[in-house]
C-alpha cells in the first residue's frame, strides 16, 4: 500500500494525488533511462545533472496537472451516494489501469522516439499524429508490438495491484458539492498558472541539446509542439524594416546574368540570362530519403554501403559542401521545387495557399517538358499530391502500380527498385509522345522499418539503416544501368541528392554536420567529372541545374547558380521547426522565436563557439528569412 499524507487520505481527492505520484514516478524512470542511453552525449557536471532532474521534475509536475484533468472532473461531479457505491473502487481500478497503461506505453514510445530522433516529442510527433495509419503501420512493421503491449499491460496490472489498498480505502471525510467545488477551483487556478507561467524555454538551460531534451517532458513537449504548429515569422522572430530587408535582399541576389524586371521593391522577379543556345536535355532528379553525406565512402564511411554512388561520384559533378535546409522530406521537397529559404513552422508543401507557386516545374512546363513527381507511396501523405499537382507537376504514385508489379512494400511505399521501374515506364510515355521530360523521383526505402526484398544485397532486410542505404544504392545502380540501354539516356542529366540527413540530433541547437548531404550530377559526354567543394545550399540546386542547361527564364528563386556566383555570396540555410540558421564565412547566425538572435563561430570540426553579435551577418540572415516569409504570405511567390 502506498502511504499518502493523512490530510490527503481523508477525502476522495486522494486519487488525484495518487495519479500525480504515479505519473511523476514513471516520468522520472523514463528520464533516468534516457539519461543512461545518452551517457556519452551529455555535458557532465553536478550542476548539469541537478538541472536535468530538477527542472525535469518541474515539467513532469506541470504535465501531471494537465494529465489528471479528466479524473479530477470525474471526482468533482460524482455524487456522494455514487462515490460510496461498493462497486466504485472497481471502476477506479479500471481507470487506474488505463491511465497507467497510457503512461507506461508513452514511456516506451518516448524511448523509441529518442532512439530515432535523439529528442523528446516535437513537431515530428505532431505531424505523425495526423497520418495515423502510416504511423501505426510503421510501428507494427518495425517493432514486436504485440509483445510490447502485453508487457505494458502486465506492468500496468502490477502497478495497480501495488496501490489497490489506497484506491479501495473508503472516504473518511465526506465532501459535499460545494466543498468539492472549492477543491476544483483551487486545482483550476493551478492549471491557469501552469498554462500562462510555465515556459518551455526553462529547460533550454544548456548549450548541449541532449541536456535540454532530457530536462523536458515528452507529453508536455508534444502538446507544446501542437500549440505552436504554425509560426508567423513577423510575430515570433526579430524584424528589421521591410524596406531595409528587401533592399539588402536585392543586393544579395544581384549576381551575373540576373536583372530585376520590376520597380516594385517587394519583388524578387528577375530575368535570368544564360549565353548560348538552350540545351534541350531531359532531367531526372532523384531525391533520396535520408541520405547523409557520411554514408558515403567519399566522406569517410568505411562500411561500403554506397558502392555505386561512390563509383558514380568519380564520373559526375560531385558536390561535397552542400547542406539541406531542414530535417524532413517536405522541407527538402520545398527547397528542391521552390528554391526558397526554409520557413518557420510547417513547410510550404503542407501550408494552405500553396498553389501555383513559382517552381522549377513551372519553368520546365513553360518549355514544353513533361513534368512528373513520382513517389513510391500514397502521395496524399504530407500533402504531396495536392502540392505538386497544383504546382505544374503530374503526380504518379503507388496507385499506378499493380500488386503483381511490386516485389515488396511497407507502409511508406514500394521497394525502391519498383519505384524506379515505374519511373522508367512513365519516362517512356513521354519519349513515345515526343516530349522532353523533367522527372522528380522520391525514394522511400531508407526509412524505418528498413525493409526491402531479400537477396538483393548482402545485408538482410529489417536489420537496420545500413542495409536500407545499401539497398537504395543497389536500386539506383539498377535504374541507371537500365536507363543506359535506352535511346534517351545520352540526352539526360541525372541528379542524385538527399532530401535531408538521417539524423538531425547533436549537442548544438543546429548541428551543421547533421545537414551535410551529397549531390551528384551525372551526364556522360556532357558533364565533365569533378568535385565542387564550394559552400552551397539545397535551394541553389534548381538554379544550378537550369544554368547547366543554358536556360533563360524569369525567376523568383532565392537560390543561386553556383557556377555564376562569386565566393562572397556562398551561404547555406539550415533549420529545425523553430530555429532558422544562416551559415556564412564560418559563422552561424541562429534566429529563434521571441526575437532571439545568436551568433556562433564554426570550427573546422563543426564545433560552435558562442561569439559576440555580428550585426552585418545578423541583418543578412533576417533579410533572407523575413523577405521570403513576407513574399509567401502576400502571394508574391505565385507564378504568372
Amino acid at each position: 500500500m502506498l502511504n499518502l499524507p493523512e490530510f490527503v487520505k481523508q477525502n476522495r481527492f486522494k486519487h488525484i494525488f495518487l495519479l500525480i505520484l504515479i505519473l511523476l514516478g514513471i516520468s522520472t524512470v523514463t528520464r533516468l533511462t534516457l539519461f543512461v542511453r545518452s551517457w556519452d552525449q551529455i555535458d557532465w557536471s553536478v550542476l548539469n545533472v541537478l538541472e536535468i532532474f530538477g527542472i525535469g521534475m518541474l515539467f513532469d509536475l506541470a504535465n501531471a496537472f494537465y494529465f489528471v484533468i479528466p479524473l479530477f472532473v470525474y471526482i468533482w461531479v460524482l455524487p456522494q451516494r455514487m462515490y460510496a457505491w461498493k462497486w466504485q473502487h472497481f471502476i477506479l481500478y479500471v481507470g487506474y489501469f488505463l491511465n497507467s497503461f497510457l503512461l507506461i506505453l508513452n514511456a516506451v514510445s518516448e524511448w523509441f522516439f529518442w532512439d530515432e530522433f535523439n529528442s523528446r516529442y516535437n513537431f515530428i510527433a505532431v505531424d505523425y499524429l495526423i497520418y495515423t495509419n502510416e504511423v501505426i503501420e510503421n510501428i507494427k512493421q518495425s517493432y514486436p508490438i504485440a509483445w510490447i503491449l502485453a508487457a505494458v499491460a502486465f506492468c500496468s496490472l502490477v502497478l495497480v495491484y501495488f496501490v489497490k489498498r489506497t484506491i479501495k480505502d473508503r472516504e473518511i471525510v465526506a465532501l459535499n458539492f460545494t466543498k468539492r467545488t472549492k477543491w476544483f477551483l483551487g486545482f483550476l487556478g493551478i492549471i491557469v498558472l501552469n498554462y500562462f507561467f510555465i515556459d518551455k524555454k526553462w529547460h533550454t538551460m544548456s548549450g548541449n541539446e541532449f541536456n535540454n531534451e532530457l530536462a523536458g517532458n515528452g507529453m508536455y513537449e508534444l502538446f507544446a509542439a501542437y500549440r505552436n504548429n504554425e509560426l508567423d515569422y513577423e510575430k515570433f522572430y526579430k524584424l528589421i524594416d521591410n524596406t531595409t530587408a528587401f533592399t539588402q535582399l536585392h543586393e544579395l541576389l544581384a549576381t551575373t546574368g540576373s536583372d530585376f524586371i520590376s520597380n516594385d521593391l517587394y519583388s524578387v522577379e528577375r530575368k535570368i540570362t544564360n549565353s548560348g543556345q538552350e540545351l534541350k536535355k531531359n532531367v531526372v532528379l532523384i531525391s533520396v530519403e535520408s541520405l547523409s553525406a557520411d554514408f558515403m565512402n567519399s566522406f569517410g564511411n568505411t562500411k561500403g554501403i554506397t558502392p555505386f554512388l561512390d563509383s558514380l561520384a568519380n564520373e559526375s559533378l560531385f558536390f561535397t559542401n552542400l547542406y539541406a535546409t531542414g530535417t524532413r522530406t517536405v522541407r527538402g521537397l520545398e527547397a528542391l521545387s521552390l528554391s526558397v529559404p526554409p520557413s518557420p513552422g510547417q513547410s510550404i508543401v503542407r501550408r494552405p495557399n500553396n498553389e501555383n507557386l513559382f517552381s522549377i516545374g513551372k519553368i520546365f512546363s513553360d518549355k514544353a517538358y513533361d513534368c512528373k513527381y513520382i513517389y513510391g507511396g500514397y502521395s496524399y501523405f504530407d500533402n504531396m499530391n495536392y502540392y505538386f499537382s497544383n504546382n505544374h507537376y503530374e503526380v504518379v504514385d503507388r496507385m499506378k502500380l499493380k500488386d503483381s508489379e511490386v516485389d515488396y512494400e511497407n507502409v511508406w511505399g514500394v521497394a525502391d527498385e519498383n519505384l524506379f521501374s515505374l519511373s522508367l515506364r512513365e519516362i517512356e510515355k513521354s519519349v513515345t509522345n515526343g516530349k522532353l521530360f523533367f522527372t522528380h523521383i522520391m525514394t522511400t526505402s531508407n526509412h524505418r522499418p528498413y525493409t526491402y526484398p531479400e537477396g538483393r544485397i548482402d545485408i538482410p532486410s529489417h536489420t537496420g539503416r545500413d542495409g536500407a542505404v545499401k539497398y537504395t544504392d543497389y536500386s539506383i545502380a539498377k535504374f541507371i544501368r537500365e536507363a543506359s540501354r535506352t535511346n534517351w539516356f545520352s540526352n539526360t542529366l541525372f541528379i542524385i541528392v538527399a532530401d535531408h540527413c538521417a539524423s538531425s540530433a547533436g549537442k548544438s541547437e543546429l548541428p551543421i554536420e547533421k545537414y551535410h548531404i551529397p549531390m551528384l550530377i551525372y551526364a556522360p559526354g556532357f558533364i565533365a567529372p569533378r568535385k565542387v567543394d564550394r559552400l552551397m545550399s539545397q535551394i541553389d540546386i534548381c538554379p544550378t541545374v537550369l544554368g547547366l542547361l543554358n536556360f533563360s527564364y524569369t525567376s523568383s528563386f532565392f537560390g543561386f547558380d553556383i557556377f555564376k556566383m562569386d565566393s562572397l555570396h556562398e551561404r547555406a540555410f539550415i533549420s529545425t521547426y523553430q530555429k532558422l540558421g544562416y551559415l556564412k564565412n564560418h559563422k552561424l547566425v541562429i534566429l529563434a522565436p521571441k526575437q532571439k538572435v545568436e551568433t556562433f563561430i564554426v570550427t573546422a570540426d563543426h564545433k560552435q563557439i558562442k561569439t559576440a553579435d555580428d550585426k552585418v551577418l545578423e541583418q543578412e540572415a533576417i533579410s533572407w528569412y523575413q523577405s521570403s516569409s513576407l513574399l509567401f504570405k502576400t502571394g508574391k511567390l505565385k507564378s504568372r
